[in-house]
């Protein structure tokens, strides 16, 4: 295992198939073996976890998880990397390896994915499912979140991801990287950048930085939020126009249920200015705005 994964080994193993790394896939391999056991000891796999991996690689990521975890589903695109994973895992009998795109459209998770989760955790007593992956930067962001909406929900997030992202993630508010994405994640998790990463760790190297990201959702967290789905939406289209006054970009946002009096009954109540900006509010001061504008719709008239 020592070598697996060091420059050397990859271009080596490459070049005896006839293949290269595919820029279409993302796929940049993590050459820094302390970090590859980073992410593996900050996700603390166990054996009453299911730890799902999104980009298989060479499988050197897999071959650490696997002796510690309950099982290991590992999922890569690209079917010809695949079958060169297949040889450095076929030692372990805890490893499902599923050659498929993680995602079935741009807001929706491949199901045979979940359903091999769940598969796999009822098998193992009090099981527990977490993501454990050097993410492709094209996929991360669905990824991420969709996970937020998925039964069984993850219990753990342990990632690589681009910087920008992970800074978008953890961003206070009343900055620029504070978006409907951080609202999302932070309205239901505690959400940490680990260790940052230039791009010399990896091969090829991107041109960005990168972050090892951690995630623990909470339930006391998400038991804040009624209705997520419904949450998730109006985030969205809060801050599609970021720059616009708060009055005015939750008049939009709730254009086809409440009336714009209605809106300032609303802010006036929860003693928000409606010349302020959506990114101006605290995360819980967005939940309870939005949780206003439900129970307001949803009134009989």
């Amino acid at each position: 295992m020592s070598e697996r994964q060091t420059l050397t080994f990859l271009s080596r193993r490459l070049e005896q198939h006839g293949l290269q790394p595919k820029t279409k896939y993302g796929q940049n391999f993590l050459i820094d073996l302390n970090l590859l056991d980073m992410l593996h000891t900050t996700a603390k796999v166990n054996s009453n976890d299911v730890v799902l991996e999104i980009g298989t690689g060479m499988g050197s990521l897999s071959t650490r998880m696997a002796p510690h975890a309950g099982w290991v589903i590992t999922v890569e695109i690209d079917s010809q990397l695949q079958q060169i994973a297949a040889e450095e895992l076929r030692e372990f009998s805890n490893v499902t390896m599923l050659q498929v795109d993680a995602l079935k459209n741009k807001n929706t998770l491949q199901p045979s994915l979940i359903e091999e989760v769940r598969t796999q955790m009822a098998a193992i007593p009090n099981a527990k499912f977490k993501l454990v992956a050097n993410l492709p930067y094209n996929v991360a962001t669905p990824i991420i979140s969709n996970l937020m909406q998925e039964v069984p929900l993850v219990d753990r997030m342990v990632v690589t991801i681009q910087k920008e992202l992970a800074e978008r993630i953890v961003a206070p508010p009343s900055t620029k990287d504070y978006s409907a994405l951080t609202i999302w994640m932070q309205s239901q998790c505690e959400c940490r950048i680990v260790r940052i990463m230039p791009p010399s760790v990896f091969w090829p190297r991107p041109k960005v930085d990168s972050a090892i990201l951690e995630v623990i959702p909470r339930p006391a967290l998400r038991d804040r939020i009624v209705d997520r789905d419904y949450f998730h939406e109006k985030v969205r289209a809060l801050f599609f126009h970021r720059r616009k006054f708060l009055r005015s970009q939750l008049a939009v946002a709730m254009q086809d249920e409440l009336t714009k009096p209605q809106v300032d009954e609303i802010l006036a109540k929860l003693e928000l200015e409606p010349n302020l900006r959506a990114e101006q509010l605290s995360v819980p001061q967005i939940i309870d705005m939005l949780e206003a504008c439900r129970t307001a719709a949803s009134s009989p008239k």
